[in-house]
């Protein structure tokens, strides 16, 4: 049993932090809005969404492996430049907002629990994740990423401690209810906006390449082609899996504690992740306020620099500079440059008269817009032989991959329309 432990533990990695980090404070706080709005009545969702996760995020991991670049390199030198600008453009305008939203939620919650203000927490949590994000080598700060990620843990233990008919809880799981409301369709595409979202493409496939970069297999990111074996792609495929059954597990566990409480006390709308800690103790009691409140904080220490990431990669990757956490601040100016910038810009958001919690909600359905051409487009490349050589998709994750990318253009279409009176 110890030596299995210990396999897993080297095994996990980019595809175990990137599941992970698709449970940051914005996608905490669309989970929360889930299960206080629509009881358990959208729970179907965390079991759908999660073989389609898991090949989406594979396919990303696989197309980082074998190419040695990220997915922005790729379009650049495939593709045409209007794509590549659009993309790009998309995914900062979207991680911005989403950082900004995570760190306000982040602020709210110490507050909360420790009574300090507002604006003292959003200075301090920017100042620790920039410095942690710049100057920790990328080994060390890998290994916080994952230690981070287990604090997720706390919404299971929430939901274990509160009675919940699980029977009823069963029943809606497996029996899902489909509506063309519009308030229904809007939470349908918020939810795969961000549970399938842009920023976890770009994540994974940089993040295989760092893996490759410090285990000696490439000398930079970008530069030259790794030599990869069928068992490097089995232990990716095994982490990503692992990483994406994490993740759905918590957005199950967040969705029955807001349904079972606050829900069934007719406490429907929710604006702030935070809102949603303090909201549980008259039902839950303290301990499930604490671990609700504390969870947020962890989480956005694991998800703000991935958010930060994921943009500088792009960008560092289409103008062409250095890029890598692997490298120092004094080797790659830009690419820590950009992250300083999105991390900042987000602390700004905070600053605003608009609620984080309503650019969250709607970013999320922006990204539910956003995600079904990027995931064309992911397809595409690693169903390439040309890009992929021998690694391209099989028939399974070609079909699942297709599958889930109507699915999702289908429900943004009929929301569209919803919106438009169309029906």
């Amino acid at each position: 049993m110890k030596k299995f432990l210990k396999k897993i533990a080297r095994i996990i990695g980019p595809g175990f932090v990137t599941g992970a980090a698709d449970d940051d404070p914005a996608g905490i706080g669309t989970y929360s809005q889930t299960g206080a709005q629509f009881g358990y009545t959208q729970l179907w969702t965390s079991l759908f969404s999660f073989p389609f996760m898991s090949v989406i995020q594979e396919m990303c991991g696989r197309i980082g492996m074998v190419t040695g670049k990220g997915i922005a390199v790729i379009i650049k030198h495939h593709y045409s430049r209007l794509l590549l600008y659009f993309s790009v453009g998309l995914l900062f305008l979207a991680n911005v907002v989403n950082i900004g939203a995570d760190l306000g939620a982040m602020a709210s919650s110490a507050q909360l629990l420790l009574g300090i203000p507002f604006v003292f927490w959003l200075l301090i949590f920017t100042v620790i994740i920039l410095l942690l994000e710049v100057f920790v080598p990328y080994p060390a700060y890998a290994k916080i990423l994952k230690y981070l990620a287990i604090s997720l843990l706390a919404y299971v233990v929430t939901a274990v401690i509160i009675k919940q008919d699980w029977m009823k809880i069963g029943l809606s799981v497996f029996t899902p209810k489909l509506s063309l409301d519009k308030h229904h369709l809007m939470n349908i595409v918020a939810i795969f906006g961000t549970t399938i979202s842009p920023y976890l493409f770009f994540w994974q496939t940089d993040e295989e390449v760092e893996e490759e970069v410090a285990k000696g297999k490439q000398k930079m990111m970008g530069k030259g082609i790794p030599r990869i074996y069928k068992r490097d792609i089995r232990e990716m495929q095994i982490d990503t899996t692992v990483g994406m059954l994490f993740s759905n597990l918590v957005m199950f566990f967040i969705m029955v504690t807001t349904a079972s409480t606050l829900h069934a006390h007719n406490i429907t709308k929710i604006e702030t992740a935070n809102q949603a800690a303090e909201a549980l103790r008259p039902f839950a009691g303290d301990f499930a306020f604490i671990l609700f409140a504390a969870g947020i904080i962890s989480t956005g220490l694991l998800a703000v620099p991935i958010l930060a990431g994921s943009a500088s990669y792009a960008i560092a990757e289409t103008i062409g500079w250095k890029e890598g956490l692997y490298l120092k601040f004094k080797r790659a100016h830009g690419f820590y440059g950009v992250i300083t910038v999105a991390t900042v810009f987000g602390l700004l958001v905070n600053l605003t008269p608009i609620k984080p919690f309503q650019l969250l909600y709607y970013s999320a359905i922006f990204n539910g817009f956003c995600a079904p051409p990027l995931m064309v487009l992911l397809l595409v490349i690693a169903g390439n032989k040309k890009i992929m050589g021998k690694y391209t998709n099989g028939v399974i994750s070609t079909t699942l991959g297709w599958i889930i990318t109507i699915f999702m253009s289908l429900a943004a279409i009929a929301l569209l329309l919803n919106l438009l009176n169309v029906f």
